[in-house]
């Protein structure tokens, strides 16, 4: 009777850790979540995992984050659970200011939780201030025999002498090996470093490609054998343009950070990128904060920003904007929601789309026509300027269609840039019959125009005098 309650329990053990290394499905029915909101329990209180990560264990996930008492001061890294990802159980504190002395004055950030399937330990790292000032910099671990138990704090410390530690994430990858992620040197650098094998310190510095270059929230992920870094700037609490790289190795070479999405990152900062994998394959869900310090607010004031990233190729990445995101964790599906329509602007002369090129989200990347696809960066909304005039939002990149350097003069280069009040960026739609339009620039009175009418792919869009030429006219096509 032993040896069978034994191999009983053995086997049930086997069986949690099989769901945890392997992430099968969640079992949860399709749901839609709202973007730039505060989400609640199912007690009806506000979720508070700000900076925070999420674990699959089993068949939920598990989302750890920052909360904060009324001061904004630490209170807790407070753990919640759920199988669709949108109604969440709060489950505990899982380390408070009662967890270690050293935390009785202290600020943390940016928890992010692994599991270490040699040792059995669910381990936490964290960025660790001294509760009045940033100039501590350290990074902290706390571990757990569970998901979501009391972690026990193992103290704090620096990746090495000099070497701060700030803004930071996790990464295991498919080896067992697992990294922290790290804004060092003063936030100047984003280094990679290796962790022991217990995942509880450090082991070597394994790369820091873009010394000198200021970026911070990091999160790193892994497609179909590709690393994606996806990083903010530094600007305190203002949301600012967010920026990704890729690599075919951890130690690099990494690609120059490229930007993507809009200037602000939707108003939000990166904090966590979670693979969502189902029956039909693997979604990547952008998970962001909207800092109620930049509202006015606090850290407990702050929003979520939850978006799917989209890949045109192997190596490139799209941050589009959408009010809503539909997931189905069963599925392994994350797509966007509401914000349309969305159109093709099909030139009428070469029955080719409106296109920024090569994909970017950089401002002034070149618009020009190319063969229709179904690329979001041929997809434009439209966004009322009044007075008749709307601005020509790219899907992509969240960025507006724009008269470059607000030039009045013919042949003066339209581009993307990012989003402002200019007249230059403003538009109006004249109907030209038949269902094409001339697009009007609000500053200059002139028309949107397919260079000397070109027919070939890459042909620039300028602005010209209005004429009757075709080139002149765009079909406004529904997506």
């Amino acid at each position: 009777m032993l040896r069978r309650t034994l191999t009983l329990v053995l086997a049930a053990t086997m069986s949690v850790f099989t769901l945890l290394a392997t992430g099968s499905p969640a079992q949860a029915a399709p749901v839609t979540v709202t973007n730039a909101t505060q989400f609640t329990d199912t007690d009806g209180n506000v979720v508070h995992a700000h900076g925070g990560g999420m674990i699959r264990a089993g068949s939920y996930y598990y989302w750890f984050g920052e909360n904060r008492n009324a001061d904004n001061t630490f209170k807790a890294v407070s753990a919640y659970r759920s199988t669709d990802l949108k109604t969440w159980e709060f489950r505990r504190h899982v380390l408070t200011q009662a967890s270690d002395p050293e935390l009785a004055v202290a600020n943390i950030e940016r928890p992010k939780v692994i599991f270490n399937s040699t040792t059995g330990k669910f381990v936490m790292w964290m960025h660790k201030e001294n509760g009045s000032d940033y100039n501590q910099a350290r990074a902290a671990v706390a571990v757990s025999d569970t998901v979501d138990g009391d972690y026990t704090w193992r103290g704090s410390f620096r990746p090495s002498s000099g070497t701060t530690s700030r803004d930071m994430t996790l990464f295991k990858d498919d080896d067992g090996t697992a990294y922290q992620i790290t804004s060092a040197s003063g936030n100047a650098d984003l280094q990679i470093w290796k962790l022991t094998a217990d995942y509880t310190a450090y082991d070597s510095m394994v790369a820091n490609p873009w010394a000198g270059t200021f970026r911070e929230a990091p999160a790193l992920f892994k497609r179909d054998g590709v690393y994606f870094m996806l990083t903010s700037g530094n600007s305190g609490w203002k949301p600012n343009q967010q920026r990704y790289a890729t690599a075919t190795s951890i130690t690099g070479p990494w690609t120059a950070m490229a930007d993507i999405g809009d200037d602000t990152g939707y108003g939000s900062q990166t904090t966590f990128v979670l693979p969502v994998q189902g029956t039909q394959g693997t979604s990547y869900l952008y998970m962001g904060d909207r800092w109620g310090n930049s509202m006015g607010g606090t850290v407990n004031d702050s929003q979520y920003v939850w978006l799917p990233l989209t890949f045109p190729t192997a190596r490139t990445m799209n941050l589009p904007w959408y009010p809503q995101v539909a997931i189905d964790t069963a599925a392994g599906t994350v797509t966007g929601v509401g914000g349309g329509p969305y159109y093709n602007l099909v030139a009428r002369h070469s029955s080719k789309c409106l296109d920024i090129t090569d994909n970017s989200a950089a401002d002034s990347a070149v618009a020009l026509q190319y063969t229709c696809s179904s690329g979001l960066n041929q997809q434009w909304r439209l966004q009322d300027a009044g007075g008749g005039y709307v601005r020509v939002v790219a899907q992509h990149s969240g960025k507006c269609l724009d008269v470059a350097n607000n030039s009045t003069t013919d042949g003066a280069f339209v581009n993307q840039y990012r989003c402002t009040t200019g007249t230059n960026q403003q538009w109006q739609f004249q109907d030209q019959s038949n269902g094409h339009y001339r697009l009007v620039a609000r500053h200059s009175g002139k028309c949107l125009d397919v260079k000397d009418a070109s027919t070939a792919n890459g042909a620039r869009l300028i602005q010209w005098t209005c004429g009757t030429g075709t080139n002149q006219q765009f079909q406004r096509r529904t997506v």
